[in-house]
């Protein structure tokens, strides 16, 4: 009856993907199973949806993570009074509430799948090799990828490849030392090179919800390039960047969805693109029955603001803001920047859809690639939305794709050009003398992306990460506290302090106060 129990929680999680409370224990970290409980091919795959539940958590893609916690830099920020002198407008300290949870959950989320690997091998579970080999290498993405979103933001930290259980946690099993940055990300290397080799291809797994070779390809190249930038600066890794990026390429299965419109579009109607989305977050439902706990807050959070009301336009705070510089980098009749950057917002009652004019400022506007206008699922909830989030997309894989090419020596200049115009020509038509660039000398290709990654990225989680490896973050945020316009709006207030507040040390975030009063081994940041 035990089994049986346990069971049904576990079942009940992968249901609920931002359920976070019947799984934990004190420090907030560990998954409370028996050793021996994976017996069955059911059993594996409902511990491998609780891993990938973690990804939905309200600590991170579920709510905090779309907006909330500064990872927008030099393209947009924060203007939401709720998170005033938070980690959300770079006022941080090592006890800031959401920076806790997102330590706290992935490590969370890589003991589940430490539990599953120790299980999936077991001789006795009745299952195809196929089969056990794809739970395994999922399995090993998503430990992987959470130990590389814990070191992108932290530097080093615990190296955890081992399960902790529930007859096994001690004090002394909660002290562990921070890993050396460079040897945390050779684990992660290691366990998505091991994913990739057992892993299906997309065309058998035909959906981004779902770790396949491509994603793990994908990542490998996103890993190497951050292993190529600051601070580790091993500029081996770009040839390797290069490689795995084209084996993306070479599997002849993606390709970049004709509008650029389409695949945010997708993601608010549940429609899958695995052509162009490799990797992305799964919510659904609107937040009532079966379904309470399984939407996120995508759209929400980062897209227009509307207030609450009976109309089926769907509640939104507009946490996110875009810049002046963001807004300008985009060329005349580049198609991305009005859906990347709302022309129009709500007024008036009743509300009344109305276009920014040329004369307000583009620091007032909000983010735009996730709008619940999109949404067809009725009706809307105002705290659950049922749109996707994407980790990973073909057009992010191009653009690193020409990073790896243009920072390798004797890379082909000529080739990263191309996959850098193959990303423009989606968005800017046919005859427009900006459609495609020209540009093959190293710093004009570097600035070239530099640009492109905000241009067709932005709002997606990663500039600020992009900043930091390319060694300009400190300088970038100065720069827009610069822009920033002179008024006493809120959002003015909001942008003058986000940027006002950066600070070198902001590169990465303090460990988690609470963390190192349970873990003695731990040390802090510099600057922290």
């Amino acid at each position: 009856m035990k089994h049986i129990k346990i069971y049904f929680i576990l079942v009940t999680v992968a249901l609920c993907f931002a359920c976070n409370k019947v799984l934990d224990i004190d420090a907030g970290k560990y998954i409370i199973l028996e050793e021996d409980y994976y017996k069955t091919e059911e059993q594996l795959n409902a511990a491998l949806r609780g891993a990938y539940a973690t990804l939905a958590d309200g600590s991170l893609f579920g709510n905090n993570l779309l907006g909330r916690m500064g990872l927008e830099a030099d393209e947009g920020y924060e203007s939401y009074s709720s998170d005033l002198n938070t980690v959300g407008d770079y006022n941080v300290y090592a006890t800031d509430s959401k920076i806790l949870g997102y330590y706290r959950v992935f490590y969370r989320g890589i003991n589940r799948a430490n539990l599953l690997l120790e299980s999936v091998d077991d001789p006795t579970i009745t299952i195809t090799a196929k089969e056990r080999n794809h739970i395994k290498g999922q399995a090993l993405f998503l430990r992987g990828y959470f130990h590389f979103m814990l070191a992108n933001k932290f530097g080093g930290v615990p190296l955890m490849l081992k399960a902790t259980r529930s007859d096994a946690v001690k004090t002394e099993d909660l002290q562990k030392p921070r890993t050396a940055l460079k040897d945390v990300y050779a684990a992660v290397l290691n366990d998505l090179k091991s994913a990739a080799d057992l892993l299906k291809p997309m065309s058998e797994v035909n959906t981004g919800t779902q770790a396949s070779k491509s994603a793990a390809w994908a990542m490998l190249a996103r890993v190497s390039l951050y292993m190529a930038g600051q601070p580790l600066n091993d500029a081996s890794k770009y040839a390797e960047a290069a490689e795995w990026a084209k084996k993306v390429k070479d599997a002849n299965y993606h390709a970049l969805n004709p509008s650029y419109e389409k695949v945010f579009v997708n993601y608010a109607t549940d429609v899958m693109d695995p052509k162009e989305s490799i990797f992305e977050v799964d919510f659904y439902g609107n937040g009532t029955g079966i379904y309470a706990s399984t939407g996120g807050m995508v759209g929400r959070n980062n897209g227009i603001a509307y207030p609450l009301d009976s109309s089926n336009v769907g509640y939104g705070i507009g946490a996110i803001r875009s810049t002046s510089y963001l807004y300008n980098l985009y060329t005349t009749g580049d198609t991305r920047r009005d859906w990347a950057i709302a022309p129009y917002y709500y007024t008036g009652t009743p509300r009344v859809k109305t276009n920014w004019t040329a004369q307000q400022t583009t620091f007032a506007r909000y983010s735009g690639k996730f709008r619940r206008e999109s949404e067809i699922l009725l009706p809307k909830s105002s705290a659950s939305t049922p749109q996707n989030y994407p980790l990973m997309r073909y057009s992010d894989v191009l653009l690193m794709y020409a990073e790896a090419l243009n920072e390798m020596p004797g890379g082909d200049k000529v080739l990263a050009l191309e996959q850098i115009n193959v990303v423009r020509r989606r968005a800017i038509p046919v005859g427009s003398p900006d459609r495609e660039l020209t540009v093959t000398d190293y710093t004009g290709l570097k600035d070239a992306i530099i640009e492109e990654r905000a241009r067709e990225l932005c709002f997606e989680g990663l500039r600020k990460n992009d900043l930091v490896r390319w060694g300009i973050f400190t300088s970038s945020m100065q720069s827009l506290n610069n822009q920033v316009p002179i008024g006493t709006s809120s959002y003015i207030i909001s942008a003058r302090a986000y940027y006002g507040n950066a600070k070198p040390r902001d590169v990465v975030w303090p460990i988690p106060t609470y963390e190192m009063t349970v873990n003695r081994l731990l040390t802090q940041n510099v600057g922290w």
